[in-house]
């Protein structure tokens, strides 16, 4: 899949493993694990078939967006970013023709806020 960053200054927390270790300490490698299997994944359902991502469409304050697992309490969220955003007939998410996110937040906490 494709990855964009928002704000784009996210992607610099991210540009190699140093950085990731430097900007997310004890989570950088499940940082990096998570932002490699959506680098490497077709599409978001095959994220579906990765227990360890936990990836679920998020509701309230987050509508409209994901989240893989990061740690116990700490998510990547982000958002479909193909245009338009790829919908069933029902209005639902079709998550095998999205091939494109854009990462909003790393290693948040979202049962903080």
């Amino acid at each position: 899949m494709k990855l964009y960053y928002k704000p784009k200054k996210l992607e610099k927390t991210v540009v190699d493993l140093s950085a990731i270790k430097k900007n997310y300490g004890t989570m950088a490698k499940a940082v990096n694990t998570r932002l490699n299997e959506l680098k490497h994944a077709t599409n978001l359902e095959e994220l579906r078939f990765l227990p360890q991502a936990n990836c679920p469409e998020l509701s309230q304050n987050f509508k409209g967006y994901l989240a893989v697992d990061v740690s116990g309490n700490h998510r990547i969220i982000f958002e479909p970013a193909n245009q338009p955003t790829p919908l069933k007939v029902d209005g639902g998410l079709e998550w095998s023709n999205v091939t494109e996110v854009t990462i909003i937040e790393l290693a948040y906490d979202y049962h903080k806020k």
